[in-house]
């Protein structure tokens, strides 16, 4: 029986309820985000090396070891949140193919050296707060939503010096950082190939992107059709309740 922790609880992952994980409303719980990541993400099926930066409670790892047999490795910077995702993959018996790091990705590249992935996901902070005023009252919320412990300019770095050449580096993100990201994503030789934005609902502006670039690729970049979250009578979409209950995942 796995052990939960003060005011944790136990979800099921998706749908199917084959899987549960971990999770806190004052610590740690993921988004629709991760999920979208997740789904955007494409990965080795069977052999290869997948990393995944910021993996809060290692929610896209076990989203992934649904799909693939490949490895998969997860980094998080937090100790509480690393905890919950240890014991969320030792909870679905995935810790043969799921490692987990306790560390910081500025430091993944020094311990990893010239052992590169084929694919680097990251779900990372995606406010830049400079006032303490802005930022979370909740220590981990804080270091999970904000630039507190790294910035845009460290994680994409990150990616691209553990990312193979030819490997791909998949991130989640909002919209009003893309010239950024695009930006930083070129100075580290990491080519954008695939965009897509993710609406609330029509008629809204866009609220979450998702971005696929390849380490010393070509320039070719496609635009993905835009994807609805709700309907206007607040019901998910058919895209999004494929996604969240379908099979894609």
């Amino acid at each position: 029986m796995v052990e939960l922790k003060e005011d944790e609880r136990l979800d099921y992952l998706l749908a199917d309820e084959s899987m549960q994980i971990i999770q806190s409303p004052a610590v740690f719980s993921f988004s629709i985000d991760a999920v979208l990541l997740a789904n955007f993400a494409r990965i080795p099926l069977k052999r290869g090396k997948i990393l995944d930066l910021c993996t809060g409670n290692g929610v896209i790892p076990l989203l992934f070891s649904k799909k693939t047999t490949a490895t998969i490795t997860g980094v998080e910077i937090q100790a509480r949140l690393y905890d919950m995702a240890k014991r969320s993959v030792d909870m679905n018996q995935k810790e043969a193919q799921i490692q987990l790091i306790h560390g910081d990705l500025k430091d993944m590249p020094a311990r990893f050296g010239n052992n590169k992935f084929d694919i680097v996901t990251v779900n990372p902070p995606y406010f830049q707060t400079e006032k303490k005023s802005h930022q979370n009252k909740n220590d981990y919320l804080t270091i999970a939503r904000h630039e507190i412990l790294c910035s845009l300019d460290d994680v994409v770095q990150a990616c691209s010096k553990l990312a193979k050449s030819g490997g791909k580096v998949a991130m989640v993100h909002r919209p009003n950082r893309l010239v950024e990201i695009l930006t930083l994503f070129k100075q580290y030789k990491l080519e954008p190939k695939r965009l897509q934005f993710i609406y609330p609902k029509k008629g809204k502006e866009a609220n979450v992107l998702l971005i696929e670039a390849i380490r010393d690729g070509n320039p070719d970049l496609h635009i993905h059709p835009p994807l609805y979250v709700f309907e206007q009578n607040g019901e998910y979409t058919k895209e999004l309740s494929e996604i969240i209950y379908g099979q894609k995942i």
